[in-house]
């Protein structure tokens, strides 16, 4: 529905029946949409209500902080890995029970794997709800007037909620940003002082999420002071239709925090009868299971847990011997390798494949990038995001492995008796 102005300063009010549906993005990375993101958010469910926590893109970890705001799994839309049907359907299942669903864009509103496709403008299009744009405007003022107009006037099939400035520097810099968004009539939804304080640190992979059950109140207190939510001006009604899925599969899926950490909740709920164990420490019965899926996350960064747990790793082995199924994505295939070497030794893993995987700084190489591939007639699709290395020659991979664009990529696919494995984490199994 279009856009409706109300006065500046007036708060955050929602009608019964619908539903606040918004996307948070930015002209380029690193401007503050996650911090803005999970402060909304947290301001919202502090206020009483029910937030549905989105993510564009295959992105496993900043939807780790949405679940911990929000209590509820945060969503990953992509256009790439999912049909625009699908991420509609997504967002409509998950989103029905919410009074607010919070998207997060990614790298910038119109970066994608191929020009704007994929992007989180793409995103924003097909679940036609407006974008709410994060500007960092350190240094700069009435020159925002031309960056602002370039994105408001790029494309004519997205509406804009407003603009949050970040890294505001006074209240007079805040006056002639707010009169920027005045001669462009855009709403300007709140302007963020400079504060280290209201800034992310960041680690190995991405964002640090080591600490992320103790989410900062004062992040949240600062954004429900300097932001005016004037949200209820973009409303979109979602569909209340359920997409029930049944299946009769028992699955046994490795999830810790850290070890075996990323998995798509969509993945999750479409798997069927689903149980968790924790290779570090968890003796887990397989007789009965029809599928172990083992998806990725930092296995290196906890090997002796892995080692020690000796008994875990001997059944996960003589499963995949006996025929048992196995999906391993990334953290989950070099888990079932010969062993991981890091800096400071040699770790021995499951020795289901014939592998070495090497973890050593001086070895670290970033692969990155959507991965497609067509398997006994099935297509896969995901995306491939590790430093760690097969230690010498890249072995033989059995399909041909392509990128967003259709260019072939050495990532290798393993199937060895029921085992299927790769670096590649796939959005459906």
């Amino acid at each position: 529905m279009p856009c409706r102005k109300t006065s500046t300063g007036s708060t955050l009010t929602m009608a019964q029946s619908k539903t606040i549906s918004f996307l948070i993005s930015a002209p380029t990375s690193g401007l503050g949409k996650t911090t803005i993101a999970r402060g909304l958010m947290g301001l919202l469910v502090k206020k009483g209500y029910t937030v549905q926590p989105f993510k564009c893109g295959p992105d496993y970890i900043d939807t780790k902080f949405h679940e911990a705001v929000c209590g509820r799994p945060s969503i990953n839309l992509d256009t790439f890995m999912a049909s625009p049907e699908h991420v509609r359907e997504l967002f409509a299942r998950y989103g029905a029970d919410a009074d607010v669903c919070i998207v997060e864009g990614m790298m910038g509103l119109f970066d994608g794997y191929d020009r704007e496709r994929g992007s989180s403008y793409e995103i924003a299009r097909v679940l036609n709800i407006p974008v709410v744009l994060v500007v960092d405007a350190k240094s700069a003022a009435y020159s925002m007037a031309a960056l602002l107009s370039g994105f408001i006037n790029f494309r004519k099939d997205i509406r804009f909620a407003g603009v949050i400035f970040n890294k505001v520097g006074s209240d007079k810099h805040s006056q002639m940003l707010r009169q920027v968004c005045e001669d462009l009539g855009i709403e300007c939804l709140g302007c963020l002082p400079k504060d280290a304080s209201l800034e992310q640190g960041s680690r190995y992979l991405g964002l640090d999420f080591s600490n992320i059950s103790q989410l900062d109140k004062w992040t949240i207190e600062q954004l429900g002071k300097w932001i005016i939510p004037q949200l209820d001006k973009c409303t979109i009604k979602l569909s209340n239709r359920q997409i029930v899925k049944s299946s009769n599969t028992k699955v046994l899926i490795a999830r810790n925090r850290e070890s075996f950490s990323f998995l798509y909740q969509e993945t999750i709920d479409s798997l069927g009868d689903v149980a968790f164990f924790d290779p570090e420490q968890d003796v887990p019965g397989l007789n009965s299971i029809d599928l172990l899926y083992l998806p990725g996350g930092y296995p290196e960064k906890h090997l002796e847990a892995l080692v020690s747990n000796e008994a875990c790793r001997k059944l996960v082995r003589e499963f995949a011997e006996c025929g048992g199924r196995i999906v391993a994505e990334c953290g989950g295939m070099m888990y079932l390798c010969q062993s991981i070497i890091t800096d400071d030794g040699e770790f021995p893993m499951c020795g289901v494949l014939p592998y070495k995987i090497t973890a050593r700084r001086a070895d670290r190489k970033l692969s990155l990038g959507y991965r497609r591939f067509v398997l006994d007639e099935k297509e896969y699709r995901g995306h491939e995001f590790h430093y760690t290395q097969f230690l010498g020659k890249v072995p033989k991979s059995i399909v041909q492995v392509y990128d967003a664009k259709g260019n072939p990529v050495p990532t290798p696919v393993f199937k060895y008796k029921n085992v299927l494995a790769s670096y590649t984490h796939l959005y459906q199994l």
